[in-house]
């Protein structure tokens, strides 16, 4: 089974090692036939501390590194 890979934006980069990225995704509600926006956060692991708040990241499903943190930043990308 491949791993999934989200991209989003990060939100907060205070803690060591670690950002929490949120994922926006965007879908068309069945009864409204509206477009709704619905977001997420993750914490991400960030192993040598270079992403900082605003950056948009790419993240990929990875090993538990701590409670809330099943995450792992790969690569910055551009829009």
């Amino acid at each position: 089974m491949s791993k999934k890979i989200l991209s989003g934006k990060v939100i907060k980069d205070k803690s060591d090692k670690t950002v929490v990225v949120m994922v926006k995704r965007k879908y068309s509600h069945s009864f409204f036939n509206k477009v709704i926006t619905s977001s997420k956060k993750y914490h991400a692991h960030d192993e040598n501390n270079k992403f900082k708040i605003g950056d948009n990241v790419k993240i990929i499903e990875s090993r538990p590194f701590s409670k809330k943190k099943r995450w792992e930043v790969i690569i910055k990308w551009y829009k």
